[in-house]
C-alpha cells in the first residue's frame, strides 16, 4: 500500500511540474484540439460541396436547396465558431454556434440511431461545455482581487457534466475481445474515466488519458495510409479529429481542474 502511495504521489508531482512548465501553453492547445473537427469538417464542406449536398438531397429527398442550405450552414457555422474560440471573441456565441451543429449533423446524419455516433457526440459537447466554462472563468478573473462569496455554481455545474460527457468517448474504445492486453486495458481505462468523472485526482488520470488516446487515435485511425479514393479514408479521418476534441476537453480538465463538485474538491474538507 504504502509503495503504491509513494508511486503515485511521484506521478503526481511529474505532472504538477509538467503543468507548471505548460501553464501558458496548454489551453491554447486544449482549444485548438478541442475545435479540430469542426475545423476539419468546415474545410471538407468547401472541398467536397458537391457530394455533400447531393447526399443530404438523396438522403432526405429535400431538393437541391435545402441541401445547399444544410451544407452552406455547416461550413460557415463550424468556421466562424472555430475563428471565434480560437480569437476569443464571444466564445458563448461561438459555443452556442458548435452546439447547434452538432444538433443539426445529428439529426441531419441519423446519429440518434448510432449509440457509438451519438456516444462521441454527445462527448464533444462535453468539450464544448468545458470550454463555457473556461470562458466563465476568464469572466470572473477581470477583477482578481476582489473576493467572491462562495463557489461559481454554474461554472461547476459545467465542469462537472463536461467531464461526464467526455468519458462517454472511452466507452466506444472498448474491445470485448479475450485477450489478456485488451482486457487489462478496458480495465485501467474503464478505472481512469470512472475517476476522471467522480473527479478523484482528476489532472493526474485526466493526463493519462490524454496520452493514452492520443496513442491509440494514432495508431488505430491512421487515415493519411489510406488512399483518397477509399471512403475508409474519411471514415478515420473523421474518427481521428473528433477524438483530438475530445483530447482537448481532456486538456481543458487538466488546465481548469475538476471544479467545485468533485472529490478532489471536497478532500479538502476532509
Amino acid at each position: 500500500m504504502a509503495s503504491r502511495n509513494e508511486l503515485i504521489g511521484k506521478a503526481e508531482d511529474i505532472a504538477d511540474q509538467v503543468l507548471r512548465r505548460s501553464k501558458h501553453v496548454l489551453p491554447h492547445v486544449a482549444r485548438l484540439c478541442l475545435i479540430s473537427t469542426f475545423l476539419e469538417d468546415g474545410i471538407r464542406m468547401w472541398f467536397q460541396w458537391g457530394e455533400q449536398r447531393d447526399y443530404i438531397a438523396q438522403t432526405w429527398g429535400c431538393g437541391t436547396i435545402i441541401s445547399t442550405l444544410f451544407v452552406l450552414i455547416n461550413l460557415v457555422g463550424q468556421l466562424t465558431g472555430c475563428v471565434m474560440v480560437l480569437s476569443r471573441l464571444k466564445v458563448p456565441v461561438a459555443c452556442g454556434l458548435l452546439f447547434a451543429i452538432i444538433a443539426l449533423q445529428t439529426v441531419a446524419y441519423s446519429i440518434l440511431w448510432d449509440l457509438k455516433f451519438l456516444m462521441r457526440n454527445l462527448a464533444l459537447s462535453g468539450g464544448i461545455i468545458l470550454l463555457l466554462a473556461e470562458s466563465r472563468t476568464e469572466g470572473k478573473s477581470l477583477f482578481a482581487g476582489v473576493p467572491t462569496m462562495g463557489q461559481n455554481k454554474p461554472k461547476t455545474y459545467m465542469q462537472l457534466s463536461g467531464r461526464i460527457l467526455l468519458v462517454l468517448m472511452f466507452m466506444t474504445l472498448l474491445r470485448f475481445e479475450m485477450s489478456f492486453v485488451q482486457m487489462a486495458q478496458n480495465l485501467i481505462g474503464s478505472a481512469l474515466i470512472i475517476l476522471v468523472a467522480v473527479g478523484f485526482k482528476t489532472k493526474l488520470c485526466a493526463l493519462v488519458l490524454v496520452l493514452w488516446l492520443t496513442v491509440i487515435n494514432f495508431y488505430y485511425n491512421a487515415w493519411w495510409h489510406i488512399p483518397s479514393y477509399r471512403p475508409m479514408r474519411d471514415f478515420l479521418k473523421y474518427d481521428f479529429f473528433q477524438t483530438f476534441s475530445v483530447i482537448g476537453g481532456l486538456l481543458l480538465v487538466v488546465a481548469l481542474g475538476p471544479g467545485g463538485v468533485s472529490m478532489d474538491e471536497h478532500k479538502k474538507d476532509w
